[in-house]
């Protein structure tokens, strides 16, 4: 449908049609838009990426966020995963979870003045065209960068039966094995996935603790083993630990869908699965170490995108990123996406910026039907001296992509978006009203002299889109919320 619109700024004459070429053009001739996840992790634990510190006033938090997500457009990213429960903790308004120690500088106490970080988030995200993915640690249930102790509705202090301190240093840990765990944690995620407009929910690595956490010493869960054979339970620790993060990770993932069929799980474990798997891999065996068999996770799919922390470079034999991420490439025999995460914080010289543009390579050559990478930080990518950001711009992302679409979930394209042809301050301009609910992105294309020109843009923008003056051809595709591109629009 075509119609002439009016700005709120001034009346306008019909503008008319630039002159055609011959060739009326069909979706046929429409390029292809690129597919490519492209994320970066934010991280607020100890601070680390947002906020810069604990104790910045609310204007100062949200200048902060939106810096953030304005560089990753600036960088032709598509994605952040944003970390909102660091420990048993909430960075949002939350009945189940004090407020975050990494907001104000004390656990329980809301930012002043009043407002809800993720709400923020997911609405600045989305007007930028950026899904957000919130970021959850499953049982960590306090770091030692926290300060000033726990709140009176910490988990810690409500119910101590849940939770197991670890080692002199300030770690605390859920007990993965425990039924009230699973559930609590389990009502933390649906408590989001329910009332925030997420895109996906996110695990990292920290499923059991790293045995320096507790001073190299086993977890303490002896006494509920004991009592689980007492009873006549079969597996051993090992086993019985795996079992039952393997059915917390299987739940999530079926919970998930079950509240929004859209939103997607993601888990981003530890790169190696098991020393020799490939047979030329050695370090931490996270199958023995952390209980996490990642391998069966993604093999049985409980996850929609999957995300080895490949954290090694490309030579390092032991560890090689190529090596490890074509291992993981055979194991997806569910079909799910796999976008690796690289570290970014040593690529400041000019052999780190090769090294992780090589990476993107790399992965675009061993996925190349969606692929996908994700970085961590975003502290190292913001800053006019990041030269890996002005490189990744110039380079490998200065063509805008879409994240690959999740057939699984939803495999329907949305319908041709409605068009007003017009002027908008001055310039030839398209508005494009939406013809559904989930439409999330639109995919311009433009013909001048024979050749298209395409632009991704956010659904959320209410202003017009501006058109060159020569160009013979528009078309404007949706794109829902799943990266279904639907049929054309076409302004003629």
């Amino acid at each position: 449908m075509l119609r002439r619109w009016l700005t709120p700024l001034a009346f306008l004459a019909a503008i008319p049609a630039p002159a055609q070429d011959d060739s009326r053009p069909t979706a046929a001739d429409l390029p292809t838009p690129p597919r490519e996840f492209r994320a970066a992790w934010v991280a607020t634990v100890a601070n680390i990426d947002w906020p810069s510190k604990s104790g910045l006033a609310t204007k100062d938090q949200q200048a902060e966020a939106t810096a953030i997500l304005d560089r990753l457009v600036e960088l032709g990213m598509n994605a952040v995963v944003f970390q909102v429960r660091p420990h048993t903790d909430a960075l949002y308004r939350s009945e189940l979870e004090p407020w975050s120690y990494y907001l104000t500088g004390k656990q329980g106490q809301a930012p002043r003045p009043a407002y809800d970080p993720l709400e923020f988030w997911v609405d600045e995200a989305h007007r930028r065209g950026l899904e957000l993915h919130a970021w959850f640690n499953p049982y960590r249930a306090n770091h030692p960068s926290q300060k000033g102790g726990f709140a009176k509705d910490a988990l810690v202090k409500t119910n101590p039966k849940l939770v197991v301190e670890l080692g002199d240093k300030g770690y605390w840990w859920m007990v993965p094995t425990r039924q009230a765990v699973q559930d609590h944690s389990a009502a933390v995620i649906a408590d989001v996935v329910r009332r925030y407009d997420v895109d996906g929910i996110h695990f990292d690595d920290y499923f059991y603790p790293y045995d320096s956490y507790n001073d190299g010493k086993d977890f303490p869960d002896a006494e509920d083993y004991a009592a689980y054979r007492e009873q006549g339970g079969p597996l051993s620790k090992g086993d019985w630990r795996r079992a039952a993060v393997d059915t917390f990770v299987a739940r999530v993932h079926r919970e998930v869908h079950e509240i929004d069929s859209r939103c997607r799980f993601g888990i981003s474990p530890f790169g190696i699965w098991r020393p020799g798997h490939p047979a030329s891999i050695q370090g931490l065996d996270q199958y023995d170490a952390l209980y996490a068999d990642a391998k069966k996770w993604l093999n049985e799919g409980w996850v929609d995108y999957f995300t080895p922390q490949l954290y090694w470079p490309i030579a390092q034999v032991p560890q090689s990123f190529p090596v490890l991420l074509g291992w993981w490439s055979e194991q997806n025999t569910a079909q799910r996406h796999l976008w690796p995460g690289t570290s970014i914080g040593r690529a400041r010289g000019p052999e780190g910026v090769t090294e992780i543009l090589n990476q993107v390579q790399i992965v675009r050559g061993m996925v190349p039907e969606g692929p996908g990478l994700c970085l961590f930080s975003m502290k190292s990518l913001q800053g006019e001296s990041s030269a890996l950001a002005e490189a990744l711009r110039k380079g490998p992302w200065s063509r805008p992509a879409l994240v690959p679409a999740s057939s699984w979930l939803d495999a329907d394209a949305p319908a041709a978006p409605k068009l007003d042809a017009g002027k908008h301050r001055g310039a030839r301009a398209v508005k494009i009203q939406s013809s559904a609910d989930d439409v999330f992105l639109y995919v311009i294309d433009q013909r001048v002299k024979g050749t298209w020109r395409q632009s991704i843009v956010p659904a959320a923008q209410q202003d017009p889109v501006p058109l060159a003056d020569d160009a013979d051809a528009v078309a404007v595709r949706a794109v829902d919320r799943t990266g279904n591109l639907g049929v054309p629009a076409w302004l003629d």
